[in-house]
């Protein structure tokens, strides 16, 4: 007999609609979820290909000012056409499916739209004219997004910093309870490692120059040839494109593209960015464990579908998910820029359609979450002072020891005693899950009489926290301030940032 075949086995897969809604197709949910609108535009076709567009009016524009003969109106009729409607974005697909060549499709739309001009769009250049040109511009325009933002939150930790600056806390070390520290001093930690990325991430916007006017394989002769062989005009024509998107400086030497170095370079202080994101994440979730700091929690949010009274630390969570994704693209920029042949090969081109973008769409990302949840964290006090009693009567009895001797005792003698104390409270509450008692031993002890006035001076958490409140107010003034002046009109202005979900 035959087995039967189950009714999912034997049931047809839907048919796709003929035309289907946003809904029944994937979308990144980087764009569609997260990211910003500034950014995901950044990175959209619309923008792509109106930047395509104002590359050959800058190549036409310049080749005209050293004497192509190239008509008014079709430097005109290029300006008045720099955006694609519709329409134009349906013919581009259209010809590009037809045509398998994005650039040429691309310049044969602008030609329909500005037919004098169409003689004269994308003379002498290679496709990587305007898509790497435009990439870099992407790059660059993708970092000044990027730096007020990531400004913004070191600006909003280093006042929550400011604020918690002297309330003591445990200090960890290996997960385990060890000196203590301040709240304040913590959250440096974390602002510490934001000011070097800020520093990587200006850093790699800054060191950013064009690819400019180089031909098909790097070397300028189709120019060279427009220009009846004349070196100056290819070098001042170079120099003019680049000047017009606002560049320092055309890259000396290419290929067919700009090395895909840069690209690594780039996303390199993106992905250190990610490890300052991780770490900060991850040890506020581990705060919120211990109950000691929460980050914002909503009146009508939900923690668990089952457990009601959950508040999972979803935001800080998605930071670290989203992080474990940013660093991972660094991989295959490397990988891209050590995989190129010669002059040029295309395997980095759909590579690099997904890692850039959305490179950017994840840091930009991480930000907004970061922001939202530094405007927004909350301290227990009761709760931290809870776990440093827990602790402190151990860390105590270095202080205790010395104020024996100051009063006369032994050193080795009073260590015994502070020794067979220790193990029995400790026994106390490991065995028996009671209180650490360890204070009230001592009290209790004649031998340390001498001290007993002294003991809740001795105990103070404050006298344990070193210089760490000093430490913030010196690390602020003299590294943060300096840093985010900068970008003191985009803190200004700045709302509160708030999550599309």
């Amino acid at each position: 007999m035959e087995p039967q075949e189950t009714p999912a086995a034997t049931a047809a897969a839907p048919a796709a609609p003929k035309h289907r809604s946003q809904h029944e197709s994937w979308a990144s949910p980087l764009s569609g979820r997260y990211a910003s609108k500034e950014m995901s535009h950044l990175f959209s076709n619309s923008t792509r290909f109106s930047t395509w567009r104002q590359l050959w009016l800058a190549l036409a524009t310049a080749e005209k000012e050293l004497g192509l003969p190239i008509p008014d109106a079709a430097i005109e009729e290029m300006k008045a056409n720099l955006q694609l409607d519709d329409h134009q974005m349906k013919l581009a697909a259209e010809e590009e499916k037809k045509r398998r060549h994005d650039v040429m499709a691309h310049v044969h739309v602008f030609g329909l739209v500005a037919p004098t001009a169409a003689p004269f769009v994308h003379l002498g250049a290679t496709s990587c004219y305007v898509t790497d040109n435009a990439d870099l511009i992407f790059l660059r325009k993708g970092l000044d997004l990027l730096l007020p933002k990531l400004a913004i939150v070191i600006h909003r930790l280093a006042a929550f910093a400011e604020k918690y600056k002297d309330l003591p806390t445990l200090g960890f070390t290996h997960m385990q309870p060890a000196q203590l520290t301040t709240v304040g001093k913590r959250a440096t930690l974390w602002i510490q490692e934001l000011l070097w990325d800020l520093r990587n991430i200006q850093r790699a916007r800054d060191d950013l120059g064009f690819r400019g006017v180089k031909g098909t394989t790097g070397t300028q002769a189709s120019f060279l040839q427009l220009f009846d062989g004349d070196h100056a005009k290819v070098e001042e024509l170079d120099e003019k494109v680049t000047a017009y998107f606002g560049f320092p400086f055309a890259m000396p030497v290419a290929g067919q593209t700009y090395s895909r170095k840069i690209d690594f370079d780039v996303l390199a202080s993106l992905a250190s960015f990610s490890a300052t994101a991780l770490k900060m994440a991850t040890d506020i979730r581990l705060l919120c464990h211990l109950k000691e700091v929460e980050e914002p929690f909503e009146k009508d949010q939900i923690g668990s579908s089952a457990m009601a009274y959950k508040r999972n630390p979803m935001r800080s969570e998605r930071v670290c998910g989203l992080a474990r994704w940013l660093g991972n693209t660094i991989n295959s920029a490397r990988e891209t820029a050590g995989g190129q042949w010669m002059e040029r090969t295309l395997d980095d081109s759909a590579n690099r359609r997904l890692t850039i973008p959305e490179s950017f769409l994840t840091a930009d990302v991480i930000l907004t979450l970061l922001q939202n949840i530094s405007e927004g964290l909350v301290v227990y006090p009761a709760i931290i002072r809870k776990h440093i009693e827990a602790e402190l009567p151990f860390m105590a009895t270095e202080n205790i020891i010395m104020a024996m001797v100051r009063s006369g005792g032994d050193r080795q003698v009073c260590h015994e005693h502070i020794r067979v104390l220790s193990h029995q409270a400790a026994r106390v509450v490991k065995e028996e899950g009671k209180d650490n008692d360890l204070i009230e031993r001592i009290r209790k002890d004649e031998y340390f009489a001498p001290i007993a006035g002294k003991l809740d001076q001795l105990l103070d958490p404050k006298s344990f926290t070193g210089r760490a409140e000093q430490q913030v107010e010196g690390f602020i003034t003299k590294w943060v301030e300096p840093a985010v002046a900068p970008y003191k009109e985009h803190i200004g202005n700045a709302s509160k940032a708030e999550l599309s979900v």
